[in-house]
């Protein structure tokens, strides 16, 4: 841009007249980049709204503060091998098909979970699903369907296993210095945008390595730089906490995430929620934890009730109680939201067609 077509300094210093330069300022902006490149915050406050998407886990939703992941924004999903990382990312996906949008799953590890994401509630038919050669291809790949303006969620499994075409390209043992880290903060850079544009939410999943010679504070770390720690609205470390049994035999885990990183709200809350093998996240345990702590569920020794109604004896009998019952369910969900400053949790297309006591099962199965 030329000097001459800069406009001049306010010569008027009155408020009168800065109204009238900056007026002029506005004018010569939009002339020059378009409608939108600079706005008054009273006249377009839709376009800095939050709006979210649902983690699948009501304990979660709490925790991030705004009911969800907040759309337009990038989140990083991090944790221990078999911690529930890529079960939580699923379940953001089919959150986002439920809500009558479309969701895509980038396999940079080559290892998609087919008959588990069926049955956690991803509609198979409509997944998009990508299984790229390279790093490269994987970003690029997400970057044209984010910018198709199409893709209301997009997750990236794993950072870690975005290999760049010069690391396939070399020997076995080759020294690559960086790579990653460049690859990282070049796809940032490009992706941070679009995704705001766009109102995807974009999820990298990511594993943990160790620093070598640390010896005091936490060793742990992730791989693929910083680029994507700064970029990242939503970091959440996800840890296994304890095994779920009947007997002797294993049939989930108890899982803690952790909101490390959050720019929409107080960050470093955490939940606490079942992982059931073969199923996902369980809801009705959610609803029965967070009842009970919110004194919307009564306990009395090992039973529970809810408004006078017993729910049942001990804490598995009471959430197989909620899973058959959902107007139950149902209420309990809605003082839950109610008591944690939460917003309504918005219809599914099924149940914008049927009535809720149909289209409620599949979710809770």
């Amino acid at each position: 841009m030329s000097p001459s077509r800069t406009p001049k300094p306010a010569e008027d210093l009155s408020p009168e007249g800065k109204r009238k330069s900056l007026d002029q300022a506005l004018g010569h902006i939009q002339k020059q980049f378009g409608d939108g490149a600079v706005m008054r915050l009273g006249q377009r406050p839709e376009r800095f709204a939050i709006d979210v998407i649902s983690t699948g886990a009501l304990s979660l939703d709490i925790a991030l503060g705004v009911g969800g992941m907040p759309r337009g924004r990038i989140a990083e999903i991090y944790g221990a091998e078999g911690s529930g990382k890529t079960t939580l990312a699923l379940h953001i996906l089919a959150e986002a098909q439920k809500a009558g949008g479309t969701a895509a799953f980038i396999d940079a590890e080559h290892a998609f979970p087919l008959e588990y994401a069926g049955s956690i509630g991803l509609n198979l038919d409509e997944l998009l699903v990508s299984q790229p050669d390279t790093g490269e291809q994987a970003l690029d790949i997400c970057d044209v369907l984010i910018r198709s303006g199409a893709v209301d969620a997009v997750a990236i499994d794993s950072v870690a296993a975005l290999v760049p075409q010069a690391e396939l390209d070399g020997e076995m043992g080759d020294s690559h210095v960086g790579l990653q880290a460049r690859l990282m903060s070049q796809a940032m850079r490009r992706l941070s945008g679009t995704v705001s544009g766009a109102r995807t939410v974009a999820i990298f999943i990511n594993q943990i390595r160790e620093k070598i010679g640390v010896m005091y504070g936490n060793p742990e770390t992730t791989p693929g730089g910083r680029a994507l720690k700064f970029w990242s609205s939503v970091r959440l470390e996800v840890k296994r906490r304890d095994a779920l049994k009947k007997g002797t035999e294993v049939f989930g885990n108890r899982v803690r995430v952790k909101v490390v990183k959050n720019k929409v709200a107080p960050p470093f809350k955490q939940a606490e929620f079942d992982v059931i093998y073969g199923k996902g996240i369980s809801a009705a345990g959610c609803l029965l934890d967070l009842g009970t702590d919110l004194d919307v569920v009564e306990k009395t020794g090992t039973w529970f009730s809810y408004g006078g109604e017993r729910l049942g004896q001990g804490r598995d009998n009471a959430i197989q109680f909620l899973e058959e019952n959902r107007p139950i369910a149902t209420a309990i969900e809605q003082e839950i939201r109610q008591k944690a400053s939460l917003g309504p949790k918005p219809r599914t297309e099924a149940e914008d067609g049927t009535d809720e006591e149909e289209s409620g099962g599949d979710a809770w199965e």
